[in-house]
């Protein structure tokens, strides 16, 4: 039975998506996304990464009988079999087995070695598995971009993460045509790249603040969904996304967590310095200022970005996050988006997370998105305006 919880939030997202229903979206169709996204090379070798709490329930398969693993079944039953089913023979691929993980129960955290097959054998994630494929599809309910980015740049494989599966991104966002996100990204890449700076104006319960994120002039960069050639690289899939690594931040932002509670949060030189409760439970806000204080950097901005696809509302921030009119920014780890905030640098290893501030009409219906404006070249435009995309930003595409 769905909870009142989960009720409510499907409600959300249905009305949210109300004016895209008359979107149509071609059936999946895994043959084209790994063509599309890899390129492969007749004899490379594919696997699957899933996550798991219990080890045990890999072998024979047995993570089936589990109702609540729904992203793992996805993992199984679209991409396991589809591999085994034709894909592999038609693209040239080899192998193709599973493999699981333990879990590791926040966004971007560093993966433990330890790894296991569907006979029940173990087997080391380094050793057996990255220095053994050619392409890594990790299926899973933590983000795990930034390991296995650093994990491809030291063994040569490329890969795609693809958390959080569930019908609405597998039947949207992972069969849209991933040449078209590409130059769509690129396009709007271009549009925003050597920004001086970003502000982005909120409204929360009648009060109005500004966080002001200084970028420098530098590049912006691209998610697109695209992994070819032999460089190593990990896409994150669905892709459609422009994004920055902060220079530093001052300011206010609102943020609702996930009991609901909102709090304005205060950013002085780039980080997290306060929180001051808008309502919900000041336990809440107090539980996050105690984590920032014993490890500061969990309070960096590490991410600016901007979604650049036309996609339904999925109730996942990894597709959500690449729609046209959404804005996210993001504290912790950076250093797969090219930042210096590797997780040496934390206090606490479980700390060095990289975690997603999304600010979609569904899910923070509270906080209005009222203006993102960009200083380029002397001149301010504005990008976003009521999760809207301004006309500069559709002028790009």
């Amino acid at each position: 039975m769905i909870n009142d919880k989960a009720q409510m939030t499907n409600e959300k997202i249905r009305m949210a998506n109300e004016k895209l229903e008359q979107l149509h979206f071609p059936p999946f169709d895994l043959k084209r996304l790994l063509k599309t996204v890899f390129a492969p090379q007749k004899g490379e070798k594919i696997c699957i990464l899933i996550d798991l709490e219990d080890f045990g329930k890999i072998k024979d398969f047995s993570f089936l009988n589990d109702t609540g693993l729904t992203i793992q079944r996805y993992a199984h039953d679209v991409f396991y079999q589809g591999l085994k089913n034709g894909v592999m023979d038609q693209l040239g691929l080899e192998d193709g087995r599973m493999f699981a993980y333990r879990i590791t129960g926040g966004s971007n955290l560093d993966l433990t070695d330890e790894a296991y097959d569907v006979q029940g054998l173990r087997l080391s994630l380094e050793k057996d598995i990255y220095s053994q494929f050619d392409i890594i599809l990790c299926i899973s309910t933590f983000s795990a971009t930034a390991p296995l980015t650093a994990s491809a740049k030291q063994y040569g494989f490329r890969g795609a993460t693809l958390h959080g599966i569930n019908k609405i991104i597998l039947e949207t966002g992972l069969s849209v045509d991933y040449e078209i996100v590409s130059v769509q990204a690129e396009k709007l890449r271009q549009g925003l790249t050597r920004a001086e700076f970003v502000e982005v104006d909120f409204e929360v319960r009648g009060q109005n603040e500004t966080l002001k994120i200084f970028l420098d002039g530098q590049e912006a960069q691209k998610s697109h969904g695209i992994c070819r050639g032999k460089e190593p690289a990990v896409a994150n899939l669905p892709a459609g996304e422009v994004y920055f690594v902060p220079t530093g931040a001052e300011g206010k932002f609102p943020m609702k967590y996930d009991d609901g509670t909102l709090g304005w949060i205060k950013v002085k030189n780039g980080r997290i310095v306060s929180v001051s409760l808008i309502e919900g439970k000041a336990d809440t806000i107090q539980e996050h200022l105690k984590k920032i204080e014993d490890d500061p950097v969990t309070g960096e901005l590490g991410e600016l970005g901007f979604g650049t696809q036309i996609l339904p509302f999925s109730g996942q921030d990894i597709q959500d996050e690449k729609i046209l009119g959404t804005c996210h920014i993001a504290t912790g780890r950076s250093d797969h988006l090219g930042g210096h905030l590797t997780p040496d640098k934390f206090r606490h290893k479980i700390n060095a997370t990289h975690d997603d501030i999304l600010f979609t009409p569904h899910k923070t219906p509270e906080i209005k998105l009222s203006r993102v404006r960009m200083m380029r070249d002397g001149e301010m435009t504005t990008l976003v305006e009521n999760y809207q995309p301004s006309e500069y930003m559709k002028s790009l595409l």
